[in-house]
């Protein structure tokens, strides 16, 4: 009931979910505080948010209620792969966003209904009840299991040759702040993404201060496209139009590539049916892709 709660952020929604009346929630929550001797949650008229306590609380509880039901999973009488998998994957993750891979999943395995919330928000996905996430290797929590599911990636710096021929091509990362830049930031609250390089081994960064700014990867290839200036981004991204020639890449020699997108999950003695299922398709279809 208390993580019913703290997901849902409302008694009522939880109740909701878990079958009961408001009330019988309140109570519940109520009767939890008075055996912890703190209150958890801070209620108002139209939401509950967790204290301080309550975080902590819910971070420790996460994992242990998880592998309890793993444990429920394994032991029932029908073991085949089924319930809600909840899959947290960054939006860049193109390969694992692309379709194929959710569809032949999902065709394989009926019985697994499949949420994937696309987030660039970096969470603890345990805390947060999800099964599994996606994201690029260098970011995954060291206590995570980490199954590749693409090659090595690597980033690139695009425009059009339009606008390359009137305004020229950067000939060194450092010469990109003297040009019209469309950047990337994963939230209204958060700067712009910094642009990574590497030159003789040491890596660094370039702040570009775009000239335009979205959290929206398609906008940014379109106003590409459109000629609107340079940008950077993963290089499945732009595939398709540079093959055609739309785009062209500059500074490819300071841009090596690094590990690529991982599925990952925590390690959980009792591994529920579904989520073994989804590291097995993965691990078959990244090899029937390569």
């Amino acid at each position: 009931m208390f993580l019913a709660v703290a997901e849902e952020g409302n008694f009522r929604a939880a109740a909701e979910r878990l079958g009961v009346t408001r009330s019988a929630v309140s109570q519940g929550i109520k009767r939890l505080e008075d055996i912890c001797g703190i209150a958890l949650v801070s209620r108002t008229t139209r939401s509950v948010r967790l204290t301080e306590a309550g975080n902590r609380f819910r971070e420790a509880l996460a994992q242990p209620i998880a592998d309890v039901k793993s444990a429920f999973e394994n032991v029932a009488g029908d073991t085949r792969p089924s319930g809600l998998l909840r899959i947290a994957a960054t939006s860049i993750a193109e390969r694992f966003l692309s379709g194929p891979l959710i569809a032949s999943f999902a065709e394989a395995h009926p019985a697994i209904t499949i949420d994937v919330t696309v987030t660039d928000d970096i969470f603890d996905i345990v805390a947060a009840g999800f099964d599994a996430g996606v994201r690029l290797g260098d970011v995954i929590e060291r206590d995570m299991i980490a199954v590749p599911l693409t090659k090595e990636e690597r980033e690139v710096v695009v425009a059009t040759p339009r606008y390359f021929e009137v305004h020229g091509t950067p000939r060194h990362p450092r010469d990109l702040v003297r040009h019209r830049c469309i950047g990337w930031r994963p939230s209204p609250s958060a700067a712009p993404y910094r642009w990574e390089f590497e030159e003789g081994g040491i890596p660094f960064d370039v702040a570009v201060e775009p000239q335009i700014t979205t959290n929206d990867l398609s906008l940014m290839v379109r106003t590409a496209l459109a000629g609107g200036g340079i940008t950077f981004a993963l290089e499945e991204t732009f595939r398709s139009y540079i093959d055609r020639g739309e785009l062209i890449t500059a500074l490819d020699d300071y841009l090596p590539p690094f590990p690529g997108f991982f599925l990952y999950f925590p390690d959980r003695r009792n591994m529920a049916p579904k989520l073994r299922a989804l590291i097995d398709h993965v691990r078959a279809y990244r090899l029937a892709s390569s």
